[in-house]
């Protein structure tokens, strides 16, 4: 027996996750709550606790730091609009290039050029893969770890699931960042 799937195009997934995020920003009972907010394929909302003290500094430091290097736009909590809902990377770079394209989105239809995951305790390899693939899919040059004691790991498009010591994009970001 073969399972066939029918998926919505992109540029329907993307008008989907526009009309749900719209709505989960202007829910007052939504705004309230604590820790990180994201959508799966069918809208539905996916909470995290907040992360601890340590995540948020470096999550902090990894966008100043890209900003103070490359220039661009460094992010924080950085919403990609992908293939599987709104998800939100730890920190985040755009191109000044870039970011004129996707300037005043509420979530990011082009994934920055740079999307970092701070690793969290509770994550799993599995979970960091497919989030990684999703910014793939959704534009991203580069995908970041940031294990949890700071060091960092690179993941290109070109060869996704090969870890590499260096940023090819930003070859003089350090190799750990201090919480």
């Amino acid at each position: 027996m073969q399972l066939t799937i029918n998926l919505p195009s992109r540029d329907e997934v993307l008008a989907s996750n526009r009309k749900r995020w719209e709505e989960v920003l202007a829910d007052p009972t939504i705004s309230k709550l604590p820790g990180r907010i994201e959508t799966n394929a069918f809208g539905n909302i996916i909470m995290s606790p907040p992360p601890g003290g340590p995540h948020c500094k470096r999550q902090f430091r990894i966008g100043k730091q890209l900003e103070k290097l490359l220039g661009g736009e460094g992010f924080g909590e950085c919403p990609i609009s992908t293939i599987d809902g709104v998800k939100a990377c730890d920190a985040a770079w755009y191109s000044d290039q870039r970011y004129a394209k996707v300037r005043g989105q509420k979530a990011f239809e082009i994934a920055p050029e740079i999307c970092v995951e701070v690793i969290s305790a509770s994550n799993t390899a599995a979970e960091i893969k497919y989030k990684r693939d999703l910014y793939f899919e959704a534009g991203a040059t580069e995908c970041w770890q940031c294990d949890l004691n700071g060091r960092m790991t690179y993941y290109t498009a070109d060869a996704p699931n090969t870890s590499k010591t260096r940023s090819e994009l930003c070859p003089k970001f350090p190799e750990a960042i201090e919480d």
